[in-house]
């Protein structure tokens, strides 16, 4: 088992899996193309606090509203484009996409359908789930042996700051299409407007 952002949206990661294992299965979280770019942004913005805005980064000119998508935090979110690579070397029955959003609101039954995508037997279930308040994230309940829940790190669930509305109808406007396409290729509506 392995793990990381990137693969997914690196060009020659397809190619390096598929000659390590063909029958390798891949699992992609993916969540709302807007909020997943400022959630980047904010994590930036954290290690570097003198960081342009996110209007200042996210539009190539903010008079025409003409997005900048070689911006990784928004290139990221043109999740089509990247699966594109992916179907070169692995058919669509190979993958498993996990809703982020449904992550939170719903992690046993996200956790169920990984489970059985890997032929697992279902064990992890909402009765080891909690909605931890502060962090706006269900965690771990206490695992035996251990004397605290697990939960995500102090890099998630901080507060992302405010963007325009009329910068947020732009880039939903901008990632439509994408999704869309994103929505047919996979045969699942994320439900992203």
């Amino acid at each position: 088992m392995e793990k990381t952002p990137s693969y997914f949206i690196t060009k020659e990661s397809p190619r390096r899996v598929h000659s390590m294992s063909r029958h390798t299965k891949l699992i992609v979280v993916v969540r709302d193309p807007v909020t997943r770019a400022i959630s980047d942004y904010t994590q930036t913005l954290s290690k570097s606090p003198r960081l342009p805005s996110f209007q200042r980064l996210a539009f190539r000119n903010t008079t025409t509203g003409l997005i900048d998508a070689s911006w990784s935090a928004i290139r990221i979110g043109i999740y089509a484009k990247h699966l594109e690579n992916w179907l070169r070397y692995f058919p669509l029955s190979r993958f498993l996409f996990v809703s982020g959003e449904w992550l939170v609101t719903d992690p046993a039954g996200e956790m169920g359908r990984v489970q059985d995508f890997l032929g697992l037997k279902r064990v992890v279930t909402d009765k080891h789930f909690y909605f931890n308040q502060t962090k706006g994230f269900p965690c771990l309940k206490k695992p035996e042996g251990s004397s605290r829940p697990r939960c995500l790190g102090k890099s998630k669930g901080r507060p992302h700051p405010v963007i325009p509305s009329e910068v947020l109808l732009k880039l939903r406007d901008f990632y439509r299409p994408f999704n869309l396409k994103f929505y047919q290729m996979t045969g699942q509506d994320f439900g992203w407007n």
